[in-house]
């Protein structure tokens, strides 16, 4: 027994281990890689830039930064697209992340979540002004970023402007219909989706599509989430027609007792509705441009959590549930390997 928990624990270090390189691997790829015109022995001496070189330069690890710390996941799927898109990616979820972090706070006042959030949207128009106005854009290092992408890439303000306006939900505010639970999911990550398959410049009717329907499983699924963390002043993210049917109220879930079956079900039905949508992206797979399956990589983390709640029995606050996945990097690898998701 004692040799066996011995292999165990050093089977465990390993894991974790391999999971750091590929990490690593991840990110120095997306710093470009190693000059190949260095000799070995020899530093590489840093280029001169000009100010500006050096102000986007910060902006593209500041993007970069909020991400990992605050969308870890779509932070490593973000890092094995191609290099000509990762940029515009970084800045795309920065902004994202800015706009969920706005309405984030239990005791936060409404009148101040509503100034958060017309700050963003009138940023927005900032964003698509030419660079040389001077505002405060330039002092914003997401917007910033933000105003450098749409400049270069053709984007639809209404998307970006769905990031923003979705989130004037008030938290309190519980989901009637599991129709309303799937549209607030299409406003926030849908979109989000959108941006990112307009940065490839695909104009394909399957790849929007599977962009619809891959975010409307991430929404619903991040709402999922974050229930074991919603406060007894929020509304959960269960549609109240599911409690109704169930005979379950929003107190009943915030507990998440281990052996409420009734419970078990309200979340069975909403995990089932992010599923069907994550499949019916995969069936669409096959139609698909190589560089467009890169883009849905991030719905690899989304279907390894619905299979860990699934062997948890649908219990949220179950830990398998709650922990960060300590596969994920390595499966995300493999997936790209195979362009899948």
């Amino acid at each position: 027994m004692r040799r066996l928990l011995s292999n165990w624990e050093n089977g465990g270090r390993l894991l974790s281990n391999k999971n750091s390189i590929i990490i690593k691997c991840l990110e120095r790829h997306a710093s470009g890689g190693v000059d190949a015109n260095v000799q070995p022995g020899k530093e590489r001496q840093p280029a001169q830039k000009s100010p500006a070189e050096n102000g986007d330069a910060f902006a593209t690890k500041y993007c970069m930064g909020l991400v990992e710390k605050y969308d870890y996941e779509n932070y490593l799927s973000t890092l094995l697209l191609p290099q000509e898109l990762r940029q515009a990616a970084f800045a795309l979820r920065a902004f994202n992340v800015e706009v969920s972090r706005s309405v984030v706070g239990h005791h936060l006042e409404p009148q101040i979540t509503k100034m958060r959030l017309k700050f963003w949207y009138d940023s927005i128009d900032k964003c698509f002004e030419p660079a040389t106005n001077k505002s405060y854009v330039q002092d914003q290092p997401v917007l910033r970023e933000l105003q450098r992408t749409v400049g270069v890439r053709r984007l639809n303000k209404v998307y970006l402007r769905r990031l923003v306006t979705a989130r004037e939900r008030p938290s309190n505010q519980a989901f009637d219909v599991m129709r309303d639970l799937e549209d607030y999911a299409d406003q926030t990550c849908a979109s989000l989706m959108h941006l990112l398959v307009e940065l490839s410049g695909i104009r394909d009717i399957n790849v929007d599509h599977a962009a619809s329907h891959v975010g409307k499983a991430q929404g619903i699924v991040m709402l999922l989430r974050a229930i074991p963390h919603t406060g007894r002043q929020q509304a959960v993210a269960v549609p109240l027609e599911v409690l109704v049917r169930h005979g379950v109220s929003q107190e009943r879930i915030l507990r998440g007792a281990p052996d409420d079956k009734a419970v078990e079900e309200c979340v069975f039905e909403v995990a089932s509705a992010a599923n069907t949508h994550l499949e019916l992206a995969r069936q669409l797979l096959p139609q698909m441009p190589r560089v467009a399956r890169k883009i849905f990589l991030s719905a690899v983390a989304t279907g390894s959590y619905l299979e860990r709640l699934r062997r948890a029995h649908f219990q949220l606050t179950h830990a398998s549930c709650i922990k960060r996945d300590s596969m994920l990097p390595a499966r995300l690898f493999w997936k790209s390997l195979f362009n899948k998701f």
